[in-house]
């Protein structure tokens, strides 16, 4: 058994009752009770996520000041810059803030850092950078700028206003921006403290958006009253998803109307990236994090994110399917440099790996390329499951990203590895970090003994998560319709994964793939058989005998007709 089953706490006393309150089914009333929900208007407001049930945007830290500060600007005329970032949330918040402030009359311009030359961040060498090409009296910082203390301390004493709009930790002292809108600043005493706490740069762009044209419409600003915010929310959902925060809350609303703009969406940008990307007509979730994402994401980790903006602020196809193809390519590029550094990585580690020992992975090596260390920490994670470090670059600099496990808070480490590091900044998921080479060994004993007393053995094993023990008759067509009411799944709201008790296969398996990597199964328990499918097992063994199934269901499409099929996860040798 690869997996620690998790199986959450059946309630079917609870569950009967909220089912039979709000008609429908105990299994989904069970889901809803394992992601926290147990009051029936909270759950109909999460099974219907409205925009009307957005909360106010003043609410948010700091957001009166902001909205004040650039609407002197607008008065004065002063010109102002959105300094940004080079992942999609960085991007996605940069283009809807300067579509929002150009149509209303800003006089606005963007400037995103580029990753090798500038580094992560607020940093000094990229606002100079950015005011040489753009002076400003106003630097709108998003998706960055929550711990850049000296850089906005600069700024202020060349006369230059700083505006935060960020999502990341903030540091202690903060800095000294004009405003500093930042959702960590709520406290327990801020109404709504949880209702903001999770939204990214893109869903943040979009409060600041909407304060604006709030205050707009009450001082008679010009173009406010008939401003439509609605066709920007296909940027919010893709930024959203692309950085993995939680989709419940403000998230989900955003997310579930914005899936709909961009399904439907008229960006001359987005057409075309759904069209080099090969989406499917229909877009989820899961397409938008692993199709759109990855390639605007590429060149930014490569080099500039210009084009990336360059795309969604795109008028026409003739200028947007270029860049849509240069970043297709760019993708491939990406893929290619990743996938040699995770061979690399993971070669090394497997050949003195210690799962007795090692309690954090932190590699680095002369030459990797820092644009795609997060993504090689993350599949060396996925490989090992343990906190992971890597680490790349040349000079006395070296740059890494962490990626990490529940349990395990990484800028809390990185706050107590302070004196070996040179900058560091993140979540508790995940972080980045720059280091001088000689000081990476030290810095691997260091976190290896914070882990050590944080966590536990049985925290060194991943988790599958699992909603409920069902049986194959609960899996059909109208189920997994009603089901469907749970979407859009993805962190904070995980997709669904049940198991099944004692099964057979009512037939042989089939091998299918180039390699014979996958396999097709027909699983049942002696009334009910679904076919089952198990993608990439390697070297893993089939199911024999009497077994025990963890798997995620889905509806199948072929030759125009519907049928369950079964994701398998896991399998055990069934104890009765």
């Amino acid at each position: 058994m690869k997996f620690r089953w998790s199986l959450a706490t059946p309630q079917p006393l609870l569950a009967g009752s909220l089912a039979t309150q709000l008609k429908i089914s105990p299994l989904l009333a069970q889901c809803l009770l394992n992601r926290g929900f147990s009051e029936p208007s909270v759950i109909e407001s999460f099974l219907t996520p409205r925009l009307k049930n957005l909360a106010d945007p003043f609410l948010l830290p700091n957001m009166d000041a902001a909205v004040t500060r650039m609407l002197q600007a607008y008065e004065q005329n002063e010109p102002l810059v959105i300094f940004g970032d080079y992942d999609v949330d960085g991007v996605t918040s940069t283009t809807i803030l300067l579509e929002v402030l150009r149509k209303l009359g800003w006089n606005a311009e963007a400037y995103l850092p580029n990753r090798l030359a500038e580094g992560y961040g607020l940093s000094r060498e990229g606002v100079e950078n950015c005011l040489k090409k753009f002076p400003a009296k106003l630097v709108l910082a998003v998706d960055c700028g929550s711990t850049a203390v000296e850089t906005i301390a600069w700024l202020r004493e060349q006369n230059i206003d700083v505006i935060v709009l960020d999502h990341h930790q903030v540091s202690t002292p903060a800095p000294a921006a004009v405003a500093l809108v930042n959702p960590q600043l709520a406290t327990l005493n801020t109404p709504p403290s949880t209702a903001f706490t999770e939204l990214c740069s893109a869903g943040l762009a979009f409060k600041l958006a909407h304060a604006l044209i709030k205050r707009g419409r009450e001082t008679g600003l010009p173009g406010a009253a008939e401003f439509d915010l609605r066709p920007l929310l296909d940027l919010v959902a893709l930024g959203t998803i692309a950085d993995i925060v939680p989709l419940i809350g403000e998230n989900r609303i955003l997310v579930s109307a914005g899936l709909e703009k961009l399904n439907a969406t008229q960006r001359a940008g987005l057409i075309a990236l759904k069209n080099v990307a090969q989406s499917p007509e229909k877009l989820g979730a899961f397409d938008v994090g692993f199709q759109l994402a990855p390639r605007l994401n590429a060149a930014g980790r490569l080099e500039s994110a210009e084009e990336s903006l360059q795309l969604l602020l795109a008028k026409n196809a003739d200028e947007a399917m270029p860049l849509a193809q240069n970043l297709d390519l760019r993708n491939r590029e990406r893929q290619k440099i990743e996938k040699a550094i995770v061979a690399d990585v993971i070669a090394t580690v497997r050949a003195k790996f210690d799962p007795q020992k090692d309690f954090v992975i932190v590699e680095g090596q002369l030459l990797w390329h820092i644009g795609v260390v997060g993504i090689v920490a993350s599949r060396t994670l996925a490989e090992f499951y343990r906190p992971t470090f890597i680490i790349g670059g040349e000079g006395g600099e070296w740059r890494g990203s962490g990626r990490s496990i529940a349990g395990f808070d990484l800028a809390a480490a990185l706050r107590a590895c302070d004196d070996l590091l040179i900058r560091h900044g993140g979540h508790a998921m995940a972080a980045g970090l720059t280091v001088a080479p000689d000081k990476i060994d030290e810095l691997r004993v260091r976190l290896n003994e914070l882990a050590r007393r944080q966590l536990k053995p049985e925290d060194l094993q991943p988790p599958l998560r699992l909603d409920a023990e069902v049986g194959l008759n609960e899996i059909s067509l109208a189920s997994l319709e009603e089901l469907e009411k749970l979407k859009p799944t993805g962190q904070g709201n995980p997709a669904l994964q049940f198991s099944a008790r004692n099964l057979t296969q009512s037939r042989p398996a089939l091998r299918m793939g180039k390699d014979k990597q996958h396999a097709k199964l027909w699983v049942t328990d002696g009334k009910t058989t679904h076919e089952a499918v198990w993608w990439n097992l390697g070297e893993s063994s089939l199911p024999v005998g009497k077994f025990d199934l963890a798997f995620a269901p889905s509806v199948n499409e072929f030759n125009g007709k519907s049928s369950v099929q079964l994701k398998l996860l896991d399998w055990r040798e069934a104890n009765s």
